[in-house]
């Protein structure tokens, strides 16, 4: 059973789920012929333009299998703080507190041979046996000594290295100055004292034990207490005695009472032969001292007692059993298998039956005292067969009956049958018993079917013990593998039972088939517990992990588990990082980011991650290793890996090179040291190396990579923070006119009562007033010069449009750096101050926060307050304003330029010293920090204050850097390993029933479509008032639930049920974010037939996809980025077009600006940027729902072009189909059914075109449809149907063929309120419903008319559960 392939089956799958299409045994049986029809059309359907690839056009392409955003990166990206592997928890409870020692052995015998005690009556035959030893066999004083001689011995083979000390019939001083010694020489460890009292009356009920005194005439009581004050602690005592139990009651009453000074009673271990009220066994059968012979020699003990009770009693010569073969410490022999199949079972019944911190106490703690209470349990099974119980303190629940002791029986008998012939022919081949390989079965079949809800295995501790042996060892570790990988809570049950040193020691060995295993098992200890890496560079396991990594039999998930380990060993950790280093890590770990090995043809994504983050773990901090870093070129290595599919490896890539910039160590930072072996040149080559990479992905579609960047970005602004605030401030340049009118890119400021509600970030610089009154930027700012002002920081037209600071050249603010790095070029401090503010306001909440605490750095901080997204006077009576579960402090506004002016009546409060008094336009933008000193308190969100992020610093070095971002990467990229590995993530019954539910009823439905013949869409089923302040801006409807969603220009979404009632039930109402521009233009829905997420695109081209929509306050952000990167000069408004397109994944954007994005977001990442060809903005946009990679544009010139993503030239056909007025296209859309050749398209002036790109000279049909003010159209799917609204409250629907179905008007409401233009309409993709929204705050959904009485007398209640909700009255 090999693992490895085990997990190569789990891990090499596709990122992509493909969910398999139920198509045999969707449609019920009055459907087939629909069915089969549409299958048909499906089959027989083909491509109809020229140069473009054949489109499979099967019922497939209704149904799209691509799934996307549902990988653990989607799992609440925002909430969620990623945390490694521990340091706590539950690593302290594995790990023993503190490894005790027995370093002296005390052994009192009071025999007093020939004479017995006055208070003992023996019966005839009687006990005899002291050790073994007949003690009337020889002359008194020679048995005792012998015995005592034994005695010394027997303890020895479990503690070789202690002091043993004997005393034979002693006296009060004797023991006295016995125990004296004993702790002299123990010091702090554990000294051991035995007491065999056979000689003497029992114990007494005060607590005293006899000795006697120097003739030997009279017996001599010593208190216990005496006793325990000449040991002190910690200790352990064995009391062979009748009535010990006295002696363990005195003892708890005397720690109780506190009438010792030796401390707690957890110090002092007590084992005692029998209850208070009982006698020891006289019984011939056992020897005297059966207690000691129990703890001292448990195999000869346990297997004469078993021999009287099995089967081989008869056969079987007694002597034998002292005569068997072997050495106890040699598994290979009949002694050593007895040995270590008993010392399997006495820990396994232990751990089934302890607490797991008690066995941690007596099983793991000392070596002798784990030997002790394993004899012990032997100790009590045999003694209760005689009617004594042995006792203990700590006291251990009853184990005599524990089913183990059945194996050990059975394993004894198997071994004791082969003694007679091993005995006669010491040459004979011992056979091994099967005992190992049975109870390894037994764990195996608890694999497959226990959990961490059921009892835990009760083999663990013989697995531990079947790490020694050689045979069982590979077995026994994938086994072990399999378990480890249920979850943490088996990594420390298999760390409690003791697991450790022997995986740890397994590391010194090359066996190669268990090198895979080991690197499996040491990957799921170290996602648990992080101090093992201590262990690990102790006793050199490092390098075991190194020369994995470039093992060629290894599949690359497994050498990606070797990086894990190998980035847990250094993770802040010096010694282990200066330790791998010495071994080459960085040099193998650059050789595997270089390319995939000559026999694989791509590196497996997850190997590179951990490699990445293993480096950058490496180096963190490091300077010396960063140094090697740079010198080995790292960064050009990593670069090439920031354009990985991934978006895992692109962040990790990023971390790995934002660690690469040293951030110095604060005041120790003096110029000297690692520095000089590194020419300074050199360094600042490969910082603007490192940097200008990290530009490359400021606008990544993923915001994990988004966030590494930013705190790179962070780390480069704390070593540079000096010459970044001097090229920010250079930017502040006083002159005589107005600030209003002299920045060439501000927006020009219309009157007060047109002025905007929504406001950005203040700026504010020192303690200047002036702020308000001059300045302009100049036109020679390296910024200016660089053309940055309208784009990124690579190029005018590929990135994102940022907002700057404005600052002044005060003093010196902000982090003080102590060495003071040679200064980059200013096109590059420029580059980065944009890209920080680009951050400061990206679209995910938590990459805006850190993008502020990074400009914080620099001495910029903003001033935010929150919009008033209406007048005063329009909040509507009974509607409660609801709070945004989004984070109250917004990034910098979106912006076309550094500053977007926008007019607005808003109060702000301000801190002392203020800024200019509240004016009736404010200036978005930044403020310069003037000392960090002067911000010492935390501002309420409510105040309108920006979070002073750094809070009240001091300056020192170490506080200093506790301003830095931290990386979260690492921290969330172990969380990886955590997971089961070994077993694929299948979905769930209850995830593919209903895939088949809903692919079962789109089937049916979009056959229904196909062939329905509507007569007229005006039955009205739901009409209600959205409460929206500004109209509805776009509507949607869900195609598997009465739900309809829409937003508004405030970027307000709110989500209803309409099932049940006229008026919808409003479910949800969210924020799409703070500080919205022009509100949304366009709701999709993404995985519609499975958990969908819904996307929310922003008319500044930022993208919001959310999950949980539909639960009231529980929505969650599962990505956000901005899908326009750059856009024409001199444009301030980008009004973004997007569309998604499930079947390939895509979401296509564009906007004021001559290109397309193509988004893949499975990737999150941009993957095509092409021309539009055209010069002129688009303004539609539509990517057909069938054919996947195919898509048309319709243009503000009123031109129209069809796309298809897969030909190099892009461009299929270029038509002008409005040509009698040009105005923008305001709807376009591809015709219902499979053919990808129609497309309709409608403008402004009123007219709709259908197009056939086959003829691409003039449209084969137009239809006047309004004069002069359409502003919404609507395709539906799959029904041969169109709908178009225009400003004068109307609504006309229409067939393929131009037949007019039907026109909805708006009346005045009941209420006399005038009911708006026409903004949105939106059809239902696989039913007949109609849901249109306008300029006001009315909304409605409309139905056929022959939709209340279907065909087979369905009644209109059953069919109001499919519909959707409305706006208006209908005629």
């Amino acid at each position: 059973m090999a693992l490895g392939d085990l997990m190569a089956s789990r891990f090499s799958q596709s990122s992509v789920v493909v969910v398999s299409n139920h198509l045999d045994d969707c449609a019920s049986s009055h459907e087939d012929a629909d069915l089969n029809s549409l299958r048909r059309e499906s089959e027989t359907a083909s491509s109809s333009y020229e140069n473009a690839t054949a489109t499979t056009t099967t019922s497939m392409a209704y149904l799209p299998q691509t799934i996307v955003l549902c990988e653990l990166r989607h799992d609440a990206f925002e909430a969620r703080t990623p945390t490694g592997p521990s340091v706590s928890g539950l690593v302290s409870k594995w790990r023993p507190k503190d490894r005790m020692k027995t370093g002296c052995v005390a052994l009192v015998l009071c025999l007093n041979i020939s004479v017995d005690p006055p208070d003992v009556i023996k019966i005839s035959p009687c006990a005899r046996m002291e050790c073994w030893i007949d003690p009337f066999s020889m002359a008194p004083q020679k048995a005792l000594e012998t015995i005592g001689k034994n005695l010394s011995t027997q303890y020895e083979r479990w503690q070789p290295r202690a002091k043993y000390r004997v005393q034979l019939d002693p006296t009060v001083d004797e023991v006295k100055k016995l125990c004296n010694t004993c702790r002299k020489y123990a010091k702090s460890e554990r000294v051991l004292f035995h007491y065999n009292g056979h000689g003497v009356p029992k114990p007494t009920a005060n607590g005293e034990i006899w000795l006697f005194n120097k003739s030997y005439t009279q017996y001599i009581p010593l208190p216990i207490s005496d006793l325990d004050s000449w040991l002190k602690t910690p200790s352990i005592y064995v009391f062979d005695c009748s009535a010990a139990g006295m002696i363990v009651n005195s003892f708890i009453e005397l720690h109780d009472w506190g009438g010792s000074s030796s401390g707690s009673p957890r110090d002092c271990i007590l084992l005692a032969a029998c209850e208070a009220h009982e006698t020891l066994p006289q019984s011939a059968e056992f020897p005297a001292d059966v207690f000691t012979s129990c703890l001292t020699t448990p195999i000869k003990m346990a297997l004469r007692w078993f021999c009287t009770r099995s089967l081989l009693h008869e056969s079987l010569d007694y002597s034998l059993i002292d005569k068997i073969p072997g050495r106890q410490n040699d598994r290979k022999t009949l002694l050593g298998e007895l040995n270590w199949i008993f010392t399997a079972v006495t820990d396994t019944i232990a751990w089934n039956v302890l607490p797991h911190d008690l066995f941690q106490r007596l099983f793991r703690q000392d070596l002798l005292v784990a030997s002790l209470f394993r004899n012990f349990l032997l100790a009590e099974r045999i003694m209760r067969s005689a009617n004594c119980s042995p006792i203990s303190h700590p006291m251990l629940p009853p184990t005599h009956q524990h089913h183990m002791w059945d194996a050990w029986d059975m394993a004894a008998e198997i071994c004791l049958s082969q003694l007679p012939l091993l005995v006669e022919d010491p040459n004979a081949e011992f056979q091994p018993s099967p005992f190992f390989t049975e109870q390894l079965t037994a764990f195996e079949v608890w694999l497959d079917h226990g959990s961490e809800h059921k009892k835990p295995p009760e083999q663990l501790p013989i697995v531990l013990q079947v790490l020694l042996s050689q045979c069982h060892r590979f077995r026994a570790l994938v086994l072990l593998g399999r378990f480890l990988d249920m979850g943490p809570w088996a990594v420390d049950l298999a760390l409690s039972v003791g697991i450790f040193p022997y995986v740890l020691k397994l590391l010194q060995t090359m066996t190669p088939e268990l090198r895979q295993i080991l690197v499996f098992i040491w990957t799921k200890i170290l996602a648990l517990d992080k101090s093992c890496q201590v262990d690990l560079v102790k006793d050199g396991g490092h390098t075991y992990f190194i020369r994995f990594l470039d093992s060629m039999e290894a599949y690359p998930e497994q050498r990606a588990m070797a990086a894990f380990v190998l980035a847990v060993i250094v993770d802040e950790h010096r010694r282990g990082q200066e330790a791998c280093i010495e071994a080459g890590l960085i040099h193998a770990c650059l050789k595997h980011l270089q390319g995939p090995t000559p026999n694989e043809t791509q590196t497996e994504p997850l190997f590179l991650q951990w490699l990445c983050l293993c480096l950058g773990k490496l180096w963190e901090d490091f300077t010396e290793a960063q140094i090697f870093g740079l010198q080995a070129d790292a960064p050009a290595i990593c670069a090439p890996l920031l354009a990985e599919p991934q978006p895992e490896v692109r962040a990790s890539a990023v971390f790995a090179l934002g660690t690469l910039l040293d951030v110095g160590s604060g005041s120790c930072r003096d110029g000297n040291g690692g520095d000089e072996e590194y020419d300074d040149d050199e360094k600042i080559r490969a910082e603007i190396s490192i940097v200008r990479s990290l530009l490359s992905v400021v606008s990544d579609g993923s915001p994990l990579v988004r966030a590494e960047v930013a705190v790179a970005l962070g780390r480069f602004a704390f070593g540079h923070n000096k010459h970044l605030k001097s090229i920010a401030a250079a930017y502040w340049k006083p002159q005589s006119s107005s600030l209003l009118t002299s920045f060439p890119a501000l927006v020009s400021i219309k009157g007060p009562g047109s002025a905007s509600s929504q406001i950005g970030p203040l700026l504010r610089v020192g303690n200047d007033n002036s702020l308000v009154r001059d300045g302009r930027v100049s036109t020679s700012s390296p910024l200016a010069s660089a053309g940055i002002m309208h784009g990124s920081p690579l190029s005018d037209d590929s990135s994102h449009h940022s907002d700057s600071g404005i600052l002044d050249d005060g003093g010196s603010n902000g982090i003080v750096n102590h060495l003071t790095p040679k200064p980059l070029d200013n096109a590059m401090y420029s580059q980065c101050v944009l890209a920080m503010c680009t951050l400061a306001k990206d679209p995910s909440p938590r990459i805006a926060k850190i993008g502020r605490r990074v400009l914080a750095i620099i001495g910029i901080e903003q001033v935010v307050a929150k919009p008033v997204r209406s007048s005063v006077n329009s909040v509507r009576p009974g509607e409660s304003i609801t709070a945004s579960p989004s984070p109250s402090l917004a990034g910098l506004a979106r912006s076309s330029s550094w500053f977007d002016m926008n007019g607005g009546h808003l109060p702000l409060t301000f801190r002392t010293p203020p800024v200019s008094p509240p004016r009736p336009n404010y200036l978005t933008g930044m403020r310069r920090v003037c000392s960090l000193e002067f911000r010492p308190h935390l501002m309420s969100p409510d105040s309108g204050l920006a979070d002073p992020l750094l809070g009240s610093g001091g300056t020192s070095g170490t506080s200093e850097r506790s301003f830095l971002p931290q990386s979260t990467i690492y921290n969330w990229s172990c969380g990886h390993f955590s997971k089961p590995l070994l077993i694929a993530a299948d979905d769930s019954k209850e995830v593919v029933t209903r895939r088949e539910e809903r692919e079962n009823f789109a089937m049916e439905h979009i056959a229904k479509c196909r062939h329905s013949s509507v007569r007229k869409l005006n039955n009205q089923i739901a009409s209600w008032d959205t409460k929206f302040e500004t109209g509805t801006k776009t509507i949607l409807l869900e195609p598997f639930s009465p739900i309809v969603i829409a937003a508004d220009e405030n970027e307000r979404i709110r989500v209803w049920n309409y099932q049940e009632a006229k008026e919808a039930i409003l479910l949800n109402s969210f924020d799409n974010h703070d500080y919205p521009d022009k509100g949304i233009s366009k709701l999709c829905l993404v995985n519609e037939l499975d958990d969908s997420l819904l996307l929310a695109a922003s008319s500044d081209g930022n993208v919001r996809i959310w999950k949980d929509y539909t639960l009231k306050g529980k929505q969650k952000l599962v990505t956000a980025f901005s899908s326009i990167q750059g856009h024409k000069p001199g444009v301030r408004s980008l009004n973004a077009v997007v569309d998604w397109q499930q079947q390939s994944g895509y979401l296509y954007a564009s906007g004021e600006l001559s290109s397309i994005m193509l988004w893949d977001l499975d990737k999150e990442q941009l993957v095509n940027s092409f021309s539009s060809s055209s010069d002129c903005s688009i303004s539609a946009l539509s990517a057909s729902q069938v054919h996947g990679s195919q898509l048309a544009a319709g243009f503000v010139d009123g031109s129209v072009r069809l796309y298809d993503v897969r030909t190099p030239e892009k461009l299929v056909c270029e038509m002008r189909p409005h040509t009698q007025k040009v105005e923008r296209v305001v709807g376009i859309g591809f015709q219902p059914g499979l053919d990808p050749s129609k497309i309709v398209s409608a403008c402004q002036a009123g007219d709709i075109q259908f197009l056939d790109i086959r003829n691409n000279i003039d449209p084969y049909l137009t239809i006047e449809a309004h004069r002069g003010s359409l502003t919404a159209l609507a395709v539906h799917r799959h029904a041969p149907l169109i709908a178009s609204g225009s400003a004068k409250q109307l609504i006309k629907v229409f067939s393929l063929e131009g037949e007019q179905l039907g026109t909805i008007r708006y009346y005045p409401s009941f209420m006399a309120q005038k009911i708006g233009p026409v903004s949105c309409l939106a059809f239902h993709p696989y039913e007949v419903l109609l849901a249109a929204g306008a300029a006001d705050a009315c909304a409605s959904i409309y139905a056929d008319d022959n939709a209340e009485v279907q065909a087979d007398g369905t009644s209109i209640a059953i069919l109001l559960l499919k519909i959707t909700w409305c706006i208006g009255a209908v005629v």
